[in-house]
């Protein structure tokens, strides 16, 4: 046709590609810029734990993450990710079903309930259970009579825990969900389907890859979490120590060979929870487009 100007397809895709106008030499400026950070914060501490780790050699590694009390702070720290993660994942679903598919006085509040673990130091967070739960807290004397120990036992913990944590899936999920919106349930619930059918069917495979990584980032704080469990545990050697308040006394003790080892298991957790994290990012961004 006379006067069709063709549209040049590759041209709209280098200009979406290159959407900065600066020179190539500021941007591999800006590029080693990132990675020397990253190299010098990140790569070269990971690099350092694992080389004092090794230090003594690798029967001193594997003495010191066999060693009774490592074992122990391991084996709490899995129980309570294994009891806070799912726990948090049931808050978060539950909490973001009612802030995005409901309309209610004081939803207001509530997000900034559920907002409230990122502003509140986890210390303040740990002295807040020892007034409620301890001896002499507001719920001690009870607690006492009824031989119920919470503050320094595993209880206090995994509350301790779930209180950091409890954000993470929910804050996740509740932006996801705002923006797909409730069409979709809307018609399974007219099409005849309860809401458990519709949740199961319709809302869950729509979050799956966000629900996904609010569990991943929820795992890695319970894992981690040092400053609220290290107030409620009482640092009972063999008991109420997770890795992080071990690998805190087995350095207070000089003993830096013991001290890296647990704190490589860390890092070997944290590495895998930052490609498990990637994977889950790609996905979900394979499937947005």
């Amino acid at each position: 046709m006379a006067g069709h100007v063709p549209i040049n397809h590759s041209s709209g895709a280098m200009l979406s590609a290159n959407t900065t106008n600066e020179p190539r030499i500021i941007r591999w400026l800006l590029i080693a810029l990132a990675l020397g950070f990253l190299s010098l914060f990140l790569l070269l501490p990971l690099i350092a734990i694992f080389v004092k780790a090794f230090e003594k050699g690798v029967a001193v590694y594997f003495a010191s993450i066999t060693q009774p009390d490592a074992l122990s702070a391991i084996r709490l720290t899995l129980l309570v990710v294994l009891i806070a993660v799912p726990i948090n994942t049931l808050f978060g679903i539950a909490a973001a079903w009612v802030i995005t598919k409901f309309q209610f006085k004081g939803k207001s509040i509530l997000i900034t309930i559920i907002d409230l673990p990122f502003a509140v130091s986890p210390v303040i967070a740990g002295l807040i259970f020892i007034l409620l739960f301890s001896a002499h807290g507001l719920f001690g004397p009870w607690l006492f009579e009824h031989d119920i120990k919470i503050v320094f036992a595993l209880p206090g913990i995994i509350l301790a825990t779930l209180f950091v944590t409890f954000s993470f899936v929910a804050r996740e999920l509740i932006p996801l969900m705002q923006t797909l919106g409730s069409a979709e349930e809307e018609a399974s619930i007219t099409l005849g389907a309860s809401g458990w059918k519709t949740f199961l069917f319709v809302t869950l495979p729509n979050i799956k890859w966000g629900l996904l990584y609010g569990m991943i980032l929820c795992n890695a704080r319970a894992v981690g979490e040092f400053g609220a469990v290290s107030v409620v545990s009482g640092h009972i050697r063999g008991m109420t120590n997770t890795m992080p308040l071990h690998i805190e006394i087995l350095y207070n003790e000089y003993q830096f060979s013991a001290a890296f080892a647990v704190a490589s298991l860390m890092s070997i957790v944290a590495v895998i929870t930052l490609v498990i994290k990637s994977y889950v990012e790609w996905k979900a961004n394979g499937i947005k487009k």
